[in-house]
């Protein structure tokens, strides 16, 4: 392989060295692990039904699928930033790979619950391994402004349009095939991307000391999986007391007793002392890693008032994202009576979407800069919401739901190409690992949280809804009064997702102060090893 060629390089890594001749075909390889990574977070969603029905995994602790996932990647993508780092891109990468290909196929072949929930757990783990592998290693590869914005780019396209990819091939696969195959799909893709990144992806590793922060890897770890599980606990209590609600007033209709309301998700105590427990961890983080010598994460990268609010507004637009894809699926599914693959075919606007804005947005960041991007990606993503909020029991798909996923996906693609650019621009290729860690830990962070609060949100609707209709003389056995009290409760939460998205729009306008002359070329060099 032609190595490139190095330059000296100071402290922080800058150097002015040549682009590396295959950065192109490494983008193309880093792109497949990507997708695997994004696509993994939806594509199982819609195979839970069959899922649990085959392995005879109950209704309590069902939701462990997601959470065992949710858990170890979040918990570990800061410390999977800066083993990349340290421990060279190239081979944590290809670790990330093969061992997600290898967590894949456990999961796949899993005979009994403790077998899926290890193998998801797993799957995380080396998750939190790639994820930040990938992104690290777009920054060190492509130092011209140009063509890092056609890179984060493509980036942007599968981080706004996987997860509406996931939910079709999930239905596909579940429909025509077999539920163990939402799993088994990652292996040709995995093991196709280690074979590939093998002869074309550089190695590259941080300059300078490079000693692990361990005391700050076991609080960040933690606290992060920590503050994820108490908003997940949320969000299961939310639905769980919804349920037991709607049967305790099913049986009070029966017998003319009063009607109850089920308690918020937010009562659950073990969810609370989770929170609390990870944000005291997160703050102990912080005190150790503005004391340790070579920290985890150098506060420099956060406190940088562009990357901070590229973080922050990374965390609000995966907070509100959450509430497209989830609800959107369920509204499809449950209220419009479409089959898994005709939800996931129904969500592929979103794409289209993503797909139009992240080419214009890779060519528009060189020439205007990241913010006026993201607040028009912000307000067109908080529109497609908002036009989703007025969906109904008979909506047609043309009428409301693909406009809206059409102006989704337009903004996210507007969002996400400035917004990977500007949280890596200028961390120096000391630190890309730790601050594209950052960048993949405030969406999951965000999603967690967003997941709790619209979960919660939308419980509360579908509650008051119902027991407003039946006090006001409504028919218990009425079929449509369930599916208008669902669409009630689903475009509460487009609702409040559009603002949640509204305020990441607004902390770019007011936070973000980059133009177009602070995209340097050259702030990042590839070390080859």
């Amino acid at each position: 392989m032609t190595q490139p060629q190095t330059s000296p390089t100071g402290a922080d890594g800058a150097g002015t060295d040549e682009p590396y001749e295959k950065r192109w075909l490494a983008l193309g390889v880093i792109a497949m692990t990507v997708l695997l990574v994004i696509l993994d977070a939806t594509i199982v969603n819609i195979a839970l039904p069959a899922v649990t029905d085959d392995l005879g995994i109950s209704s309590a602790t069902q939701q462990w699928i997601v959470t065992a996932y949710t858990l170890t990647f979040g918990g570990f993508l800061l410390l999977g930033g800066r083993i990349a780092d340290f421990w060279g891109r190239k081979r944590t990468y290809l670790v990330g790979a093969a061992g997600f290909a290898i967590a894949s196929a456990l999961g796949g072949l899993a005979q009994n619950e403790a077998m899926l929930f290890g193998a998801r757990a797993l799957q995380g783990v080396f998750g939190a391994l790639l994820a930040p592998a990938s992104l690290a290693l777009l920054t060190v590869l492509f130092t011209d402004p140009k063509e890092r914005a056609k890179a984060f780019g493509v980036y942007g396209a599968i981080a706004g349009g996987g997860s509406a990819v996931g939910l079709l091939l999930g239905g596909v696969l579940t429909e025509y095939a077999d539920w163990r195959w939402c799993f088994w799909v990652n292996l040709p893709v995995a093991l196709l991307a280690v074979v590939l990144a093998v002869p074309i992806v550089p190695e590259s590793k941080a300059p300078g000391d490079t000693k692990y922060d361990i005391p700050g890897a076991v609080l960040i770890t933690l606290g992060l999986a920590s503050i994820v599980y108490g908003f997940t606990r949320v969000a299961e209590a939310s639905q769980t007391n919804s349920m037991e609600a709607a049967e305790a007033n099913a049986r009070a209709m029966a017998s003319g007793s009063p009607l109850v309301s089920p308690e918020s998700g937010w009562s659950d105590g073990p969810a609370w002392a989770f929170i609390v427990a990870g944000l005291v961890l997160v703050a102990l983080f912080v005190v150790v890693e503005m004391r340790a010598r070579n920290p985890l994460l150098p506060m420099r990268i956060v406190l940088d008032r562009n990357r901070g609010g590229a973080y922050l507004t990374s965390t609000l637009v995966g907070a509100g994202l959450i509430g497209a894809f989830f609800f959107l699926s369920l509204y499809f599914q449950q209220v419009l009576g479409y089959e898994p693959v005709h939800a996931g075919l129904a969500s592929l606007p979103v794409t289209l979407g993503v797909f139009i804005s992240a080419g214009a947005a890779s060519a528009l960041v060189p020439r205007i800069g990241p913010k006026p991007l993201m607040v028009l990606g912000g307000l067109l993503a908080a529109g497609g919401l908002f036009t989703l909020s007025f969906v109904g029991v008979d909506t047609g798909f043309w009428q409301l739901p693909f406009p809206g996923q059409i102006l989704l996906g337009l903004g996210l693609g507007f969002t996400f190409v400035p917004l990977s650019n500007l949280a890596l621009v200028g961390a120096g290729v000391h630190d890309a690992g730790a601050a594209s860690a950052m960048l993949n830990a405030t969406q999951q962070v965000g999603a967690s949280i967003g997941t709790a609060v619209l979960a919660s949100l939308s419980v509360a609707a579908i509650s008051n809804y119902t027991a407003d209709a039946l006090t006001s003389g409504g028919n218990p056995q009425d079929p449509t009064l369930g599916l208008t009290a669902q669409v009630e409760g689903y475009t509460t939460a487009f609702t409040w997702a559009s603002v949640l998205l509204v305020l990441g729009a607004l902390v770019s306008a007011f936070l973000i102060k980059a133009t177009k002359e602070d995209l340097p070329a050259g702030d990042a060099v590839v070390h080859v090893g």
